[in-house]
């Protein structure tokens, strides 16, 4: 079926959801509207269905939401004996009305459908689909992106996102699916009352919220620590003031214009964590306020970005910086306190920094590598825990402000790190010192590492066709120097090779459309598409004997970057 026929089927038969009729009537005679609406279907993978909210097989809107989880549902119905999910959202428009028309989908199928009554952290549908043990999980999210964008996550029976086999399954049963021929429904309401939807209760929060207060470092620590707190318009404040209330931590000013939930997000277009300006409120009220900390949230909680108050001036801390102070700060108090496990373990992702290879080193923690994408950390602790080793789980983190610390979940957490943070920095304020006396020592300590994302964005149609093309050039074509600097060794981690010099290894990490360059002054590039956005990715990696020469080795790799895409 081609694009306008497709077109003319969806104004015929997508009439439940006013907003669609109308953009599908405005765009009636844009024919470079409807190609970009219609051009495909959105693409399912192991992180779900991400894309702009609206019309079209390219948009997410209730008719692609309700054939995923048809998809999903005859998958579970096929693969499953235990026909029950968990369903979470956050703020973002149309978030609770998706969430809904997923759990209505899940009950005509005869799977019931646990659903939060109020939007919630995704770290807690994690956790639901655990405590409640259901077979999936589903939350209607698009984390941080921009506000036109929204999500739907799918997750295993062990809390983690789905695997690369399970998604593959799942979107073949979702091929099967004609978004209006074939997708089971009923009323909300009435499923409700028959039971074959029902809430998840304060209980389940609750236990939520003990399990994040059992991963405290130095509970009943005393002192006072003075917190500005963000939610971005998104799930944050009810979990994140709660669990800092629990600790101890009780003088907290929330941001009033980021309060409340909004998939606006009025005051920050991008509720990215990463983002300064997502933090400009927050930093505007601290010239106030003056705490020692700014914690912001991104909308879905589950990331956390900070600021912290060095001699008056707030200095925006990494998601690397953040990472690498917390696997230190956790491994020397839990070893001061005689509550580090035997043989323990961390994790991080491959375009995490290196620095914290150096710092698990110190303490004797086996660090582990896998692939971008929390899931591939939570699939290390469902290992650890298969062994009967859960307990030699001490943190993961990736360099995108996600962390976890404990198995009770297995997805990141932002209000496990927000307690974890703010814990942190009561610790170091006791003895006289800031965050960020805590990190210069580490940098004396280590040397000074430099890691920066740089990203290049693909827009329309021929957006993914330009990414594919420079991906395989540059796999094609393997660079013997970058800038200035010889190329040592490389791995396509899509071909699952290593190459150092003349040996090739095998690299044991799942297929993933990945390469790393790394460098003969210790730097590396890695470069990858995004999962979620249409953007390439690129990670660079520096250590210098100080900030300068990091910084002046990460300028020349990212100007150099650009020339290797063809930019």
């Amino acid at each position: 079926m081609d694009m306008q026929a497709t077109y003319q089927r969806w104004c015929s038969l997508a009439t439940e959801d006013a907003d669609l009729v109308q953009e599908l009537k405005e765009i009636e005679h844009d024919a470079e509207g409807i190609k970009d609406r219609f051009y495909r279907e959105l693409e399912f993978g192991t992180g779900g269905l991400r894309g702009v909210i609206g019309a079209g097989t390219n948009r997410l809107n209730i008719y692609t939401i309700c054939r995923a989880t048809q998809g999903l549902a005859n998958y579970l119905l096929k693969h499953s004996d235990n026909l029950s999910a968990a369903i979470a959202y956050d703020s973002r428009i149309k978030s609770d009305r998706f969430a809904k028309e997923a759990a209505s989908v899940l009950a005509a199928n005869g799977i019931t459908a646990h659903i939060y009554p109020e939007l919630m952290p995704t770290p807690s549908l994690s956790f639901a689909v655990r405590e409640l043990k259901c077979a999936a999980g589903i939350c209607v999210t698009a984390s941080h992106n921009p506000a036109k964008y929204n999500g739907y996550k799918v997750y295993g029976s062990d809390g983690c996102q789905i695997t690369l086999e399970m998604a593959d399954k799942i979107l073949n049963a979702i091929n099967e699916v004609d978004a209006f021929d074939d997708v089971k429904t009923m009323d909300f309401d009435e499923a409700l009352k028959a039971g074959k939807i029902q809430y998840i209760t304060d209980e389940v929060v609750d236990k939520f919220l003990t399990c994040v207060q059992e991963q405290s470092i130095n509970p009943g620590a005393k002192g006072n620590l003075k917190v500005v707190y963000t939610p971005l318009n998104g799930t944050g404040l009810r979990c994140v003031t709660s669990i800092l209330d629990r600790i101890g931590i009780k003088d907290v000013t929330v941001v009033p214009e980021q309060k409340m939930p909004d998939g606006h997000f009025p005051t920050c277009p991008f509720p990215n964590p990463e983002i300064r300006e997502a933090l400009q409120k927050g930093l505007e009220l601290c010239e106030k306020v003056h705490p020692d900390l700014l914690l912001a949230t991104d909308p879905d909680c589950d990331r956390v970005g900070i600021a912290v108050n060095q001699n008056g001036e707030y200095h925006l801390l990494t998601g690397n910086e953040v990472g690498v102070l917390l696997l230190d700060y956790i491994a020397k108090c839990r070893i001061q306190n005689g509550t580090m496990p035997k043989n323990p373990v961390a994790v991080k992702t491959i375009v995490t920094t290196d620095m914290a290879n150096r710092v698990a080193e110190k303490y004797g923690i086996e660090l582990r590598e896998v692939l971008t994408g929390f899931k591939f950390i939570g699939e290390q602790i469902g290992l650890l825990e298969k062994e009967g080793q859960r307990d030699r789980y001490i943190f993961g983190f990736e360099e995108s402000y996600g962390y976890l610390s404990g198995g009770y979940v297995r997805d990141k957490d932002a209000v496990v790190a927000s307690m974890l943070i703010c814990e942190m920095a009561l610790y170091y304020k006791n003895l006289g010192k800031t965050l960020v006396d805590a990190l210069n020592a580490l940098y004396d300590e280590f040397g000074y590492y430099k890691n920066q994302l740089t990203d290049f964005a693909f827009e329309g149609a021929e957006g993914m066709n330009n990414m594919n093309r420079i991906m395989q050039s540059l796999r094609d074509n393997a660079p013997e120097k970058i800038g200035p600097y010889t190329v040592c060794g490389h791995t396509d981690y899509l071909a699952s090779v290593r190459v150092d010099g003349s040996e090739s290894k095998p690299v044991s990490l799942p297929k993933s459309n990945v390469l790393e360059y790394r460098l003969d002054n210790g730097g590396k590039m890695i470069i990858r598409p995004s999962g979620t956005e249409p953007k390439i990715k690129i990670y660079l990696s520096a250590k210098g004997a100080d900030m300068a020469e990091a910084q002046k080795i990460t300028d020349t790799l990212k100007q150099s970057a650009k020339e290797m895409l063809g930019l």
